[in-house]
C-alpha cells in the first residue's frame, strides 16, 4: 500500500521516471518504464536488482553492447496476423534492422563466461528466432530499404524493361528539345520538366501548334505550354503499364514474404518483448551509474541500515554545480524503529527525510538505490508519508485538517511492515495542543510497530524517546561557531532549532532578539546551543582521538624499526669478529706450513743447522704471542631487546617550597612540567600544551639546569621523528596493489596503508583489489566505511580500472 496517491510526486519518482524514459532508445522501452510498480516479494526485487546490476557492469566493462536500430514493429506484426495482409515496406526495412540488433543481443550473450549475466541470460533463453528470417528480408529488401531488383525473376525483368524505356525517353526527348530551341519556339536555356509524372518541354504559347505533341499544363500567365511530344506519348503508357506491374510485383513478394512470417510472429512478439526489457534495464542502469548507485544487501524482512545514503535528484542537481553531497548513514531495526529527527531549518531534515522514502521505493521499484554497496535494505508492505501543504480549496481543507487526515489514515493501518515518514509533526496549529496530538498519535503507531522517521521543532516529542522503547533522537547538525548547517545525521541525541543564532546571523534587529530571550529564558537557549555544540565537539574530539592513535602506532613502529635494527648491527657485528678470529687462525696455520716449507728449502740447500734451528725457534716464539693475542680477546656478548629498554632517568630533586613557573615530575612518570598555579595541596602542571591537577604529594621538583638538559633531549627526538616522517612520505606511494593476496593478509597491509596516508595527511590514494568474485573489494570497503577519517570511496573511473580499484578520499 502506497499513500498518498500523489507519493511519486511527493518523493520526487516523477522525476525519475522521466529521466528513465529520456535515457530509453525506443518506445519498447518506454513502455516498460510506464509499468513501473511498487514490489513487496522479496524474490522478484532481487532479480530486478540483479539484472540493473548486471547490465551496469555491461556498460562498465564489457565491449561495446548493440545500442541502435530499437525500433517498434510490434503493432505491424499483430496487424499482418490477418491472413491476406502484406507488411509495409517501411517497417519491413525497420524489422530488418532491429532484428539484426536482437540477433546481435543473443550473440553477445552467448560468448560471455557461463556464469555471467545469469539474469539477463534467463530473460534471453526465452526468446527462439528462426535466423533464416534475416536471410530471406536481405535477398528482398537493400540498405537502403528499397525491394532488389533480383527479390524475383519477373521484378528483375520488369526493372530492366523499364531502363530500356527511360533511355529511349531521354533520347527522344532531347531530340525534340533541340529541335525546338532551334526553330525559336522555346527560349534557350530551358530544360525538360515534369509535368503529371511525365516529361515535357516548356514552349511559348505562341508556338504550341509547331511543336506536336499533348499539352499537360501551363504557366500562371499563360504565356508557357508544357507539351509532351507525340514521339514519347506511347512510350510512357508503356513504362506506365511497367510501372503498375512493378508495384503488382512487389505486392507478390510482400505477401509472400508476410505469409512465410505469419506462422512465427509469436516467436518475434517475444524477441520485441526482449528487445523492450534490454533497452528498459539499460536506461536503469544508466540511471545508476548517473547517481552512483550499487546494489546492497536485501533481506525480506522490515531493515534499514544504510551507509552513505544519497537522494539521487539533489546528488545530480549538485553535481551540475560541481558541488559535493553530504551522505547519510542510517539505520532502523526491531529495537530502535522510529527516528525523531530535529534541528535548525534549511539543516537537511527534509532531505533527510525525502532521501529514505526515495531510495527505499527505488528499491521496491527495482532500480539501484543511491547507497554504498555494503548497505543493508529491507523490505516493507506500505509506504506512507506526509509532507507538504496539502490544503484543498476544493474540500474545504486547511492545511492542518489535512495533516490530521494524514495522520488518521497512518494510525488506522500502520503494522510491523510499514515505513512511514512524517515532515514537521504536528505543525499548523496552537503548539500546545498540536504536540499533544502528534504525541499520542506516535505512541499508538509505535505500538502498533511501524518504521518510520518523522522531522519536528516540538520539545516533547525529542522527550518522548527517552521513556518510549522502539524511538531514538536524531539531530542535524548545526555549526554554532559558523553559523551554519553541516547537513550530518547524528543519531542519540536531539537537536536544536537554532532560531535566535540564525535570525541573528542574517541581521535580524537585536533589541526584538533580546526582548525574545527574555520571553523564552536564557537557560533554554544556553542548554540548546550547548547541547548540540557537545555533538560537534565530540566528533572533532574523536576526530583528534583517532590522530593520536594513528601517531602512536607511527610511534611504536620506529622504535620497533630501530631496536630491531640495533639488534641485527650487534648480532652483525660479533659475526665479524668471529669471522675475523677464524681468519687469523687460518693465516697463522698457513704462515706455520709456509715456514716449515722455507726451513725445508734451506736444509736442503745446505744451510747450517744450528742457524735453521734458531730461526725455527724464532718463529715458534712469535706465532705463540700471535695465538696468544688472539686467544685472549673478551668473549662477546649477544644483546637482546631487554638489553636496549632505557634506564630510569635520575632526577636531580629540589626540596625547595613550590611556586609557580617551577619545574616538576610526576611520580613514576619521565616528562617533566611546569606549575601553572598552586591551590592548597593541589597544584595545575602544563606539559607542552596539556594540563592536569593532582596532588602536591605526587611531585618532586626538579633544578632548571636538567629541564632544560630535557627540553633539548625532546626537541632533539621530536627533530627525529619529523625527519622519520618526511622520509615517509618521500616514499609514500599513492597506490596499493593487493591482489592475488589472502583476505587477512590483504586487510593487514590496507589498515597499515591507510594509517600511514592519514598521519601525513594524503587527499585520496587507490587500493588495487581486482574484480574476481567481489569478496575481497567487499571487506575493504567494510573497513573503509568504518573509518571516520575516510570521505568517501567509490569504483576508480571505467578508463582507470573501474570496480577493480577503489579510490579513497580523506577528510
Amino acid at each position: 500500500m502506497i499513500y498518498p496517491r500523489n507519493f511519486e510526486k511527493k518523493i520526487g519518482f516523477d522525476i525519475i521516471r522521466e529521466r528513465l524514459v529520456s535515457l530509453c532508445m525506443s518506445p519498447l522501452g518506454e513502455k516498460y518504464v510506464e509499468t513501473i510498480r511498487f514490489l513487496k516479494q522479496a524474490d522478484q526485487i532481487e532479480k530486478l536488482l540483479n539484472q540493473v546490476n548486471e547490465f551496469k557492469e555491461i556498460l562498465s566493462f564489457a565491449e561495446a553492447f548493440p545500442s541502435q536500430d530499437y525500433f517498434d514493429v510490434t503493432y505491424e506484426l499483430r496487424r499482418i496476423r490477418i491472413p491476406g495482409t502484406m507488411i509495409e515496406m517501411a517497417s519491413l526495412f525497420d524489422l530488418k534492422s532491429s532484428l539484426t540488433t536482437i540477433f546481435e543481443i543473443i550473440h553477445f550473450f552467448k560468448k560471455t563466461e557461463e556464469e555471467q549475466f545469469p539474469e539477463i541470460k534467463e530473460l534471453v533463453a526465452n526468446v527462439h528466432l528462426d535466423a533464416s528470417i534475416i536471410k530471406r528480408i536481405d535477398a528482398i529488401v537493400d540498405d537502403k530499404g528499397k525491394i532488389k531488383d533480383n527479390a524475383s525473376a519477373e521484378l528483375k525483368e520488369i526493372r530492366s524493361a523499364l531502363i530500356k524505356k527511360h533511355a529511349s525517353i531521354d533520347r527522344q526527348i532531347s531530340k525534340s528539345l533541340k529541335l525546338a530551341k532551334k526553330e525559336g519556339w522555346t527560349a534557350g536555356d530551358v530544360e525538360p520538366t515534369l509535368r503529371n509524372n511525365r516529361l515535357v518541354i516548356p514552349v511559348g504559347a505562341s508556338h504550341k501548334r509547331q511543336l506536336k505533341g499533348f499539352i499537360h499544363d501551363e504557366s500562371a500567365t499563360g504565356q508557357t505550354v508544357y507539351i509532351e511530344p507525340i514521339e514519347i506519348f506511347d512510350t510512357n503508357n508503356e513504362i506506365r503499364e511497367l510501372e503498375n506491374a512493378e508495384r503488382r510485383e512487389i505486392i507478390k513478394i510482400l505477401t509472400l514474404f508476410t505469409d512465410f512470417l505469419r506462422p512465427q510472429l509469436d516467436n518475434l512478439l517475444m524477441a520485441y518483448r526482449l528487445l523492450g526489457q534490454i533497452d528498459f534495464i539499460r536506461a536503469k542502469a544508466r540511471f545508476a551509474l548517473e547517481v552512483e548507485a550499487y546494489k546492497p544487501v536485501l533481506f525480506d524482512k522490515p531493515w534499514v541500515n544504510w551507509v552513505n545514503a544519497k537522494h539521487p535528484l539533489l546528488f545530480l542537481n549538485l553535481k551540475e554545480q560541481k558541488r559535493e553531497i553530504v551522505p547519510l548513514t542510517l539505520r532502523l531495526d526491531e529495537h530502535e524503529r522510529i527516528l525523531i529527527v530535529s534541528g535548525p531549518n534549511a539543516g537537511g531534515k527534509s532531505v533527510c527525510l525525502k532521501t529514505l522514502g526515495l531510495n527505499q521505493y527505488m528499491i521496491q521499484c527495482g532500480l539501484l538505490p543511491a547507497l554504498d554497496e555494503v548497505s543493508e535494505v529491507g523490505v516493507f508492505d506500505k509506504l506512507f508519508i506526509d509532507i507538504g501543504d496539502e490544503q484543498s480549496l476544493e474540500n474545504d481543507l486547511s492545511t492542518y485538517s489535512s495533516h490530521l487526515l494524514n495522520i488518521k489514515h497512518f494510525v488506522l493501518n500502520a503494522d510491523e511492515k510499514t515505513l512511514f515518514m512524517i515532515d514537521e509533526f504536528g505543525t499548523g496549529t496552537e503548539p500546545q495542543l498540536g504536540g499533544a496530538i502528534a504525541e499520542a498519535s506516535l505512541e499508538m503507531i509505535n505500538q502498533k510497530g511501524a518504521y518510520g522517521v518523522i522531522t519536528t521543532h516540538y520539545a516533547n516529542l525529542k522527550l518522548l524517546a527517552d521513556h518510549q522503547e522502539g524511538i531514538i533522537n536524531g539531530a542535524m547538525l548545526f555549526d554554532t561557531k559558523e553559523i551554519k548547517p553541516l547537513y550530518q545525521l547524528s543519531v542519540g541525541k536531539p537537536g536544536s532549532s537554532f532560531a535566535f543564532e540564525i535570525a541573528r546571523n542574517i541581521g535580524f534587529p537585536k533589541a526584538i532578539l533580546k526582548n525574545a530571550v527574555k520571553k523564552t529564558g536564557k537557560t533554554q537557549l544556553d542548554f540548546d546551543q550547548q547541547l548540540q555544540q557537545l555533538e560537534v565537539d565530540k566528533q572533532e574530539i574523536q576526530k583528534k582521538e583517532e590522530q593520536l592513535r594513528v601517531a602512536d602506532e607511527f610511534l611504536k613502529e620506529i622504535t620497533e624499526k630501530y631496536e630491531a635494527l640495533l639488534l641485527k648491527t650487534e648480532t652483525s657485528k660479533n659475526e665479524i669478529i668471529s669471522k675475523a678470529k677464524g681468519e687469523a687462525t687460518n693465516l697463522l696455520d698457513g704462515t706455520n706450513k709456509l715456514i716449515e716449507r722455507t726451513i725445508r728449502e734451506i736444509k736442503e740447500a745446505g744451510a747450517e743447522k744450528e742457524k735453521t734451528r734458531k730461526l725455527r725457534t724464532e718463529l715458534q716464539d712469535k706465532s705463540a704471542e700471535l695465538k696468544k693475542t688472539t686467544d685472549v680477546m673478551p668473549p662477546i656478548k649477544t644483546k637482546t631487546k631487554e638489553d636496549f629498554a632505557p634506564t630510569k632517568k635520575q632526577h636531580i630533586v629540589d626540596n625547595s617550597p613550590l611556586k609557580v613557573g617551577d619545574n616538576v615530575k610526576v611520580e613514576g612518570q619521565d616528562t617533566i612540567g611546569e606549575i601553572m598555579e598552586v591551590s592548597g595541596k593541589d597544584v595545575l602542571i602544563s606539559f607542552n600544551s596539556i594540563q592536569f591537577r593532582t596532588q602536591i604529594c605526587k611531585i618532586q621538583k626538579v633544578s632548571r639546569k636538567l629541564a632544560k638538559k630535557e627540553s633539548r633531549k625532546s626537541q632533539s627526538g621530536y627533530s627525529n621523528i619529523m625527519n622519520d616522517i618526511n622520509e615517509k612520505m618521500a616514499n609514500f606511494k599513492l597506490s596499493i596493489d593487493v591482489r592475488g593476496k589472502r583476505g587477512e593478509e590483504a586487510m593487514t597491509e590496507v589498515q597499515r596503508y591507510i594509517d600511514e596516508a592519514i598521519l601525513l595527511n594524503v587527499k585520496d590514494v587507490n587500493i588495487l583489489h581486482g574484480k574476481g568474485n567481489g569478496i575481497l573489494r567487499k571487506i575493504i570497503r567494510e573497513y573503509l566505511s568504518s573509518v571516520s577519517e575516510i570521505q568517501s570511496f567509490r569504483d576508480q573511473d571505467v578508463e582507470f580500472g573501474g570496480d577493480g580499484i577503489t579510490l579513497v578520499k580523506f577528510r
